[in-house]
């Protein structure tokens, strides 16, 4: 198990490789803490990921937990790309990933 700031690292370096390969949405598998309650490598990411929404470095991300038909910002990207439709963590509130959108 990687400790946090590994986690983040790895998070940065797969960021940065799908830039590459022009890649316009990555599903992050981060788990949600051994104990269920939620880990701090959850926690990290997130937190991380809204920092780059927020300065512009990806266009957004959407948790495990709105990964759902009712969320706006899902539906916009069902909408967009509807292959997305018959991925098997929509609607199951998963809270161990989380969509990424480059």
């Amino acid at each position: 198990m990687p400790l946090v700031n590994e986690a983040l690292q790895r998070l940065e370096r797969e960021l940065a490789i799908a830039r590459q390969e022009r890649v316009s949405l990555l599903k992050i598998i981060h788990g949600y803490g051994s104990s269920g309650a939620g880990g701090d490598i959850r926690i990290a990411v997130q937190k991380r990921l809204q920092e780059l929404v927020e300065h512009g470095q990806i266009r957004a991300c959407i948790f495990g937990e709105d990964w759902s038909k009712s969320d706006e910002g899902t539906w916009r990207l069902l909408q967009a790309q509807p292959s997305l439709k018959s991925d098997p963590d929509l609607g199951r509130r998963n809270q161990g990933i989380t969509i990424v959108v480059l």
